[in-house]
């Protein structure tokens, strides 16, 4: 009897070792919020673990201001690098502060830094024998006054599509996804989407909010549920643990 109890609790001990986490990098669009109650903003990343089963673990390591580079630098990645392990996922979605051309630690040039990030981080990946999962960024609320949705992003979300084709990294254009959403609910209601508050509107922004970049709850159950949909039509193994 004392074998068998041995044995089963062996056996619990490492179906539970080999439990697969979905591990998320990037920048505020994705990353967790305080006060997530009394907050308005959250990322669509911190909404993402509702929608998937207790048979997979979420690590959100996205981060306010981080692009593909200082994401590394400040050593984030090696957080996320010393636990991968066979069986594990990772979303990468950089882009919104690769673009800053005024800060020297966030910004890289398209077509050579931030190629050569996206790429460094897909091999790190694979070498631990874990999944790579490259994203574009979700778009900006950024209608004309003839209510066409203008890109931010420039050649950021291409080169995010050329290295998933030439490393044949699973894929999901966000960017693609979320322009339909945006497009979807049109100029005006799209601010639901996003942070839009008159002032004395919600105790969090006494002064109000007007915020096309960042996303409200809703907004973030809704970029969520599409990254979701293609990610389980992609078939590398995650469907299973999307409700």
């Amino acid at each position: 009897m004392k074998k068998l109890t041995a044995l089963f609790l062996f056996l619990s001990i490492l179906t539970f070792a080999q439990k697969p986490t979905l591990f998320l990098i990037g920048d505020s669009t994705m990353a967790n919020k305080e006060n997530p109650d009394k907050n308005p903003e959250h990322g669509w990343g911190q909404v993402l673990p509702q929608f998937l089963t207790a048979g997979i673990e979420v690590q959100n390591h996205a981060m306010n201001g981080r692009s593909s580079k200082s994401f590394r630098t400040e050593g984030r990645w090696d957080k996320v690098e010393k636990q991968l392990k066979k069986g594990d996922f990772v979303i990468i979605q950089f882009g919104h502060n690769d673009q800053k051309l005024k800060d020297s630690t966030k910004f890289t040039n398209p077509y050579t830094q931030y190629r050569a990030n996206l790429e460094r981080y897909v091999n790190e990946t694979r070498a631990k024998g874990a999944t790579p999962i490259l994203m574009t960024s979700i778009v900006r609320r950024n209608f004309n006054e003839n209510g066409v949705l203008i890109d931010t992003h420039k050649e950021y979300p291409l080169v995010v599509r050329m290295v998933a084709n030439d490393l044949k990294v699973p894929f999901v254009d966000m960017q693609l996804l979320t322009e339909q959403l945006e497009i979807s609910y049109g100029p005006e209601n799209s601010k639901k989407l996003h942070l839009h508050y008159k002032e004395g509107e919600d105790p969090y922004y006494p002064k109000g909010k007007d915020d096309d970049t960042h996303l409200s709850k809703f907004g973030a159950e809704s970029v969520a549920k599409l990254a979701l949909k293609d990610l389980k039509s992609l078939k590398i193994g995650l469907e299973k643990y999307i409700k």
